[in-house]
C-alpha cells in the first residue's frame, strides 16, 4: 500500500467482554465501553487506517464471550489485527475469528502473524501460557521474529503483544514479569527498524526503552489499574476515563503516538481571537 498521507493506527487494548450483559468484576460494563471506543472512532477526524488489539479481549476465553465480541469488532469501519492475551483462550479465539486469514490455522502453536501490505509492517506476538497471568515469548518464537526482521530490515515495523516485557512499578502486576524479557530484548537490538513494541496487559499508559527501541501500553478500553508505586498495594482497579493510543506514521518524521481518551468533552475553545492570545 503507497500512501500519499501518514498512515494511522488506533490501538485498543484490554477489552475483558463477558456474555449475557455481565458485568465484568461486577462493576464494569466492558460491552458498553467497547461500544463507545468502536462509536468514537469510527467517528474521529483522525480517521485510523486499521485498528490493533493488544490482548485480553474477552474475560474467561469462553465461546459465548467471543459470540459477543466478533460482531462488534465487526461495527469497525477498518480492518482489525488481534493478539490473545491471558484471559483468551487460543482455540476458541481462533474458531470465532475463523475468517481473519493472518492468524494462523491451528491453536496448537502460539498465535503469531505477519501483516506485509501496509507503509508499516505488523508483527503479531502470542505471549500467553495458557493457564498463567505471566507471559513469555519462547525461544522458537524469538527465533521466528528474529527471522523475521532479519527478512525485511528495510521496512519500518512495530511488534503488537499483550504482556509488557519490562517492570513497570506496579507491584501486584510486576509478581508474574515478562519470562525472557532479556532475550526479546537482544533480538530487538539487532533491528532497528523495530518502530515500537505496543503492549497491553496493565491498563495504564506507559513507555520505556526497549532495545534501542520504545515499547509503550496501552490504556484499558474500560477500566484502568490503580496507579499505586508501592509494592504492596492491593491489586485494585478504578474507572478512570478509557483511552486508546493513535500511532501516527509518517515516512519522514517517523511513528508519533498520541494518547487519547473516549468519549466527549467540553471544548474545543480557541487560543487566540482577532486581538492575539486571550487574556
Amino acid at each position: 500500500m503507497i500512501l500519499n498521507r501518514p498512515f494511522l493506527i488506533a490501538q485498543i487494548s484490554d477489552l475483558h467482554l463477558k456474555a449475557d450483559g455481565r458485568l465484568t468484576y461486577g462493576v464494569v460494563d466492558t460491552l458498553g465501553a467497547l461500544r463507545r471506543a468502536v462509536a468514537h472512532i469510527n467517528a474521529s477526524k483522525q480517521q485510523p487506517d486499521i485498528v490493533v488489539i493488544s490482548g485480553d479481549l474477552v474475560d474467561f476465553g469462553r465461546e459465548d464471550e467471543y459470540a459477543v465480541l466478533k460482531p462488534e469488532l465487526e461495527r469497525l469501519h477498518m480492518p482489525f489485527y488481534l493478539v490473545p492475551g491471558n484471559h483468551d483462550d487460543r482455540q476458541n479465539l481462533l474458531a470465532a475469528f475463523a475468517d481473519q486469514v493472518y492468524l494462523p490455522l491451528s491453536a496448537g502453536e502460539p498465535l503469531d502473524w505477519v501483516v506485509e501490505k501496509y507503509p508499516v509492517r505488523l508483527i503479531g506476538m502470542d505471549t500467553t501460557i495458557p493457564g498463567e497471568h505471566g507471559g513469555r515469548l519462547d525461544y522458537c518464537q524469538l527465533d521466528w521474529l528474529n527471522a523475521q526482521l532479519s527478512r525485511r530490515a528495510d521496512v519500518p515495523t512495530v511488534i503488537i503483544l499483550h504482556h509488557p516485557p519490562f517492570i513497570t512499578g506496579i507491584g501486584h502486576m510486576d509478581r508474574e514479569p515478562f519470562g525472557n524479557a532479556s532475550a526479546l530484548e537482544r533480538v530487538i537490538a539487532q533491528h532497528p527498524q523495530v518502530e515500537r513494541l505496543l503492549c497491553g496487559h496493565l491498563h495504564r499508559p506507559m513507555q520505556r526503552r526497549f532495545g534501542g527501541s520504545v515499547a509503550s501500553i496501552c490504556p484499558g478500553t474500560s477500566h484502568q489499574i490503580v496507579l499505586d508505586l508501592d509494592k504492596a498495594a492491593p491489586a485494585h482497579f478504578n474507572l478512570e476515563p478509557a483511552g486508546y493510543v493513535l500511532h501516527h506514521w509518517d515516512p519522514e518524521q517517523g511513528l508519533v503516538s498520541h494518547n487519547a481518551v473516549f468519549g466527549d468533552h467540553e471544548g474545543p475553545y480557541p487560543f487566540y481571537d482577532v486581538n492575539g492570545l486571550i487574556d
